[in-house]
C-alpha cells in the first residue's frame, strides 16, 4: 500500500495546459511514487478550502494548476506557512508565472516544481488579502470586471484591449494617496495600481524596477483623462518608460492608504472586488516560498 506524499495538486478544472491534467498526474506518479493528495475546484475561490485540506493532510510541496486568480487564492492561503508553491501556468495571463520566468509548457512546469529553487518572495496585501503580481483601481478595477465576464474565455487577452477602450473617456475621481505617512498624491486621478513585479495586466512593462524579493510595493497613479492621453500613457509603457509619461506618477512604499471621493471598483491579481472609498495596502516581506527557474 503505498503510503500518502507531501505533494499536493490544487487543480481548477475549466483550465487547459498541455496535455490536461491526465498528463499532469503522468508526470508527477513517474517521479513520485507514493500517493498524491489531488482536488480539483469548479471556480478559483473553493481554492483555499482545498489548499488547507492538503495541508491538514500534511502537504508540504503545492502544486496549483490555472490562472492568476488560483495563483492569488493560493499565495492568500499559504502565506506565512512553510509549504512551497509550484505554479502550472494553465490560465490566460499567467502574470506571476511570466515574471518568474515559468514558462507555458507543462513538463518544463512541472520539472521546475519538483526541482527547481526554493525562493522567499513578498506579496502585496491590500484589504486584507494577499497579492502576488498587482491590485488597481478605477479605469483598471473596470478593466478587469468587465474582461471576466465570459470575454476572457472568447477573446483571451484581447479581452483586456476591448474593455479597455469602453473607459478610456471615463471621468477621473478625487483621489489622495497617502504612502509611509506622508501625502504623495491629492488630485483628480484615472487609475491608481500597486505592482510587486514589473509586468502586468496585457504584458504591459508598467513598473521598470519592481521585484518581488525587494522589500517594497510599486505605486502607481495614472491621470489620463481622454483617448489622445491614454494612447500616449499606454504607449510610454508599453516601451518600459512609464516613469516618462506626464499622466503618471510613481513611487514605492511599505504602506500605502487611497481614499476616494466615490465609491471605486477594485481588483487584485486580475480578479474583481467590490467597490469601496478606501484602500489599504502594504508589503509583506518574504511571504511565501515559491520554486522558480
Amino acid at each position: 500500500m503505498a503510503k500518502r506524499s507531501d505533494v499536493a495538486v490544487i487543480a481548477h478544472e475549466r483550465k487547459v495546459l498541455g496535455g490536461g491534467l491526465d498528463e499532469l498526474r503522468k508526470l508527477l506518479t513517474d517521479e513520485i511514487h507514493d500517493e498524491l493528495i489531488w482536488y480539483q475546484v469548479p471556480k478559483s475561490k473553493k481554492a483555499p478550502k482545498k489548499i488547507r485540506k492538503a495541508l491538514d493532510r500534511g502537504a508540504k510541496r503545492i502544486f496549483v494548476w490555472g490562472g492568476d486568480g488560483m495563483v492569488q487564492r493560493a499565495v492568500d492561503t499559504l502565506a506565512g506557512t512553510d509549504a512551497t508553491l509550484s505554479i502550472l501556468p494553465a490560465g490566460t495571463a499567467n502574470l506571476f508565472a511570466t515574471n518568474l520566468g515559468i514558462p507555458e509548457d507543462l513538463a518544463e512546469a512541472v520539472r521546475i516544481g519538483l526541482h527547481g529553487t526554493e525562493k522567499k518572495l513578498d506579496l502585496g496585501r491590500i484589504n486584507g488579502e494577499h497579492f502576488a503580481v498587482m491590485a488597481g483601481a478605477g479605469f483598471d478595477g473596470h478593466l478587469i470586471s468587465e474582461a471576466d465576464r465570459g470575454a476572457k474565455d472568447q477573446l483571451g487577452k484581447l479581452a483586456y484591449v476591448w474593455t479597455g477602450l469602453r473607459h478610456i473617456q471615463d471621468d477621473p475621481a478625487p483621489t489622495k494617496i497617502t504612502v509611509d505617512g506622508t501625502t504623495w498624491f491629492e488630485g483628480e486621478a484615472s487609475c491608481v495600481l500597486f505592482g510587486n513585479v514589473s509586468t502586468i495586466t496585457g504584458g504591459i512593462k508598467a513598473f521598470d524596477d519592481a521585484k518581488p524579493d525587494d522589500g517594497w510595493l510599486e505605486v502607481g497613479v495614472a491621470t489620463s483623462q481622454n483617448a489622445v492621453e491614454w494612447a500616449r500613457t499606454l504607449g510610454r509603457m508599453a516601451l518600459g518608460r512609464s516613469e516618462r509619461s506626464p499622466f503618471v506618477q510613481i513611487t514605492r512604499a511599505k504602506r500605502i492608504t487611497v481614499t476616494f471621493a466615490e465609491p471605486t471598483l477594485y481588483e487584485l491579481d486580475g480578479g474583481d472586488r467590490s467597490t469601496v472609498r478606501k484602500l489599504k495596502a502594504k508589503v509583506v516581506p518574504d511571504a511565501i516560498t515559491v520554486r522558480v527557474p
